[in-house]
């Protein structure tokens, strides 16, 4: 299986969004502004937020490229997930309370909404400009997911910012389709209230959205175990070795977009010199790291073979007891030093 490792840094499709968005919010603004549309206003105020927020990863991604120093050891890749998951609390408080809470305000004071086919087609403009940002990022999701299903992906992936900027977009495509909808409902029935009704159901998208990035997100802020496929291909590594003759134990924790560190305890052959054992380490670290490009930290503890251990561990053991019984004639006489030989009385 060919395996196409995620580049730390790259940020082609952050870019394709954000310029993709500042197209549609200038549109979105002027329709606004001449419609009246409460709908119109919910998806300019989405989509100027998502400007902000697609300026936020880039800031995130430009952090998390920092080489590691004394006082982050493992560098600053999690700056990404730090910023992935502002992205999604703003996309929820920015984007989806408050167009809600201007949906209810439309509903409860309806007003006539005039130059119809103007916002309709910027509508149909912002869609279609929507739905290619949001077709390229499938298209990026398709190529680093693999045979992996897509959803599925979409949920064990560790490329937060590429996940985060998807979900903006898909949500603004819906949202559009929902604005369209609504607004030609309000306009055809004069039923003022629908385009709040519009309003209100791309708040609720978009707060569904926010809540499912903050939960992915927020598992791999707080430390989570890097892709799975990682642990086996270090298991398959090792049953293969020569020198390696047993896994004891493997954690991976994942540090940042494409960077995994990988701790492992590992039982070496007895015929081997210190020599040998820093060469099979070294060699270990080659091929994982071949394989897994993103090991970017590997750490390795060896751990002597099952026999001998159990010498070593019974050799300790009758030294522990030798020591005891040295002990124990010492202990025996020291309440009778110092002590004076009585005088018996006539």
């Amino acid at each position: 299986m060919v395996y196409r490792a995620f580049v730390a840094g790259d940020t082609k499709h952050i870019y394709q969004s954000l310029v993709a968005n500042a197209a549609i919010v200038v549109a979105k603004a002027f329709a606004a502004f001449m419609t009246g549309s409460g709908s119109m206003l919910a998806e300019t105020i989405h989509s100027g937020a998502d400007c902000g927020n697609q300026l936020l990863l880039l800031v995130g991604v430009k952090q998390g490229q920092k080489p590691a120093d004394k006082t982050h050891p493992l560098g600053y890749g999690r700056n990404v997930y730090f910023w992935s998951f502002m992205v999604a609390l703003l996309l929820f408080s920015g984007g989806g309370v408050f167009a809600i809470y201007e949906g209810v305000h439309k509903i409860i004071h309806p007003e006539p909404i005039e130059s119809f086919w103007l916002g309709f087609g910027i509508l149909a403009f912002s869609i279609v400009v929507e739905g290619y940002a949001t077709f390229s990022n499938v298209r990026e999701l398709d190529e680093r997911r693999g045979a992996k299903p897509f959803f599925r992906y979409l949920t064990d992936t560790k490329d937060s910012d590429l996940v985060v900027v998807f979900g903006e977009n898909a949500a603004a495509t819906l949202g559009l389709a929902l604005a369209m909808a609504s607004l030609a409902a309000a306009y055809t029935t004069k039923k003022w209230w629908l385009d709040g009704l519009g309003s209100v159901a791309i708040g609720l998208v978009l707060v569904v959205v926010a809540v499912f990035l903050a939960r992915e997100v927020k598992a791999l802020l707080v430390g989570e175990a890097a892709d799975p496929e990682i642990e086996l291909a270090t298991r398959q590594i090792v049953k293969k070795h020569p020198h390696f003759e047993e896994l004891l134990e493997v954690i991976t924790m994942q540090q940042g977009p494409g960077e995994v560190m990988v701790a492992m305890k590992v039982r070496l052959s007895s015929t081997l010199t210190s020599v040998q054992v820093c060469g099979a380490i070294n060699e270990f670290e080659v091929m994982l790291r071949k394989r897994r490009p993103e090991a970017k930290w590997v750490f390795i503890e060896p751990d002597l073979p099952a026999v001998d251990a159990g010498r070593g561990e019974k050799a300790r053991a009758v030294e522990g007891a030798r020591s005891v019984e040295a002990r124990a004639p010492a202990a025996a006489a020291a309440p009778l030093q110092g002590k004076r030989p009585k005088k018996s009385r006539r």
